[in-house]
C-alpha cells in the first residue's frame, strides 16, 4: 500500500469521530437541513480526506439518485456519500455535492453528536 497523503484543514473544520481526520470546512456547508438512516445529515460543497466508492443508483424521499458512498481516507469508516446524478430537475443542485452524516463527525467545536432515534424522519433524503 501507497504512502498516505491527508489533508490538514485550517480554520473551523468537521472532523471523523473515530481518528480526527479533517473533511470539511465550515464555509463548505451548505445545509444542516437534511436527513439520513441514523439522523441528521449535512449538505458540503467541497470535502477532503475521503475515497468514493462504487456509483449505484438509490431511491431516496427526493426522488432517483446516482450516488457513490465517502469513506475516511485515514480509518475507511464509511462517513456519507457523494450525488453524482439527480434524476429529478428539483435536485440538480446536489450533484457533486457531499453528505456527511452528523453521528460519524465531530463538530467544529470538536464535540460529537449522538445518533437520535427520536428525530422525526421528515423530508429525509435516505430511503
Amino acid at each position: 500500500m501507497g504512502r498516505l497523503f491527508v489533508i490538514n484543514l485550517e480554520g473551523l473544520v468537521y472532523s471523523c469521530k473515530h481518528c480526527q481526520t479533517h473533511f470539511a470546512l465550515t464555509n463548505d456547508l451548505i445545509s444542516k437541513s437534511f436527513h439520513c438512516k441514523h439522523g441528521r445529515a449535512y449538505l458540503f460543497d467541497n470535502v477532503v480526506n475521503v475515497t468514493v466508492g462504487e456509483k449505484e443508483h438509490r431511491v431516496m424521499m427526493t426522488g432517483w439518485h446516482t450516488v457513490a458512498d465517502i469513506f475516511c481516507v485515514s480509518c475507511g469508516s464509511l462517513v456519507g456519500w457523494k450525488y453524482e446524478i439527480a434524476y429529478e430537475k428539483s435536485q440538480k443542485y446536489k450533484e457533486g455535492k457531499f453528505i456527511i452524516e452528523r453521528f460519524k463527525v465531530l463538530g467544529p467545536d470538536g464535540g460529537g453528536y449522538d445518533v437520535d432515534e427520536d428525530e422525526p424522519m421528515i423530508g429525509s433524503d435516505e430511503e
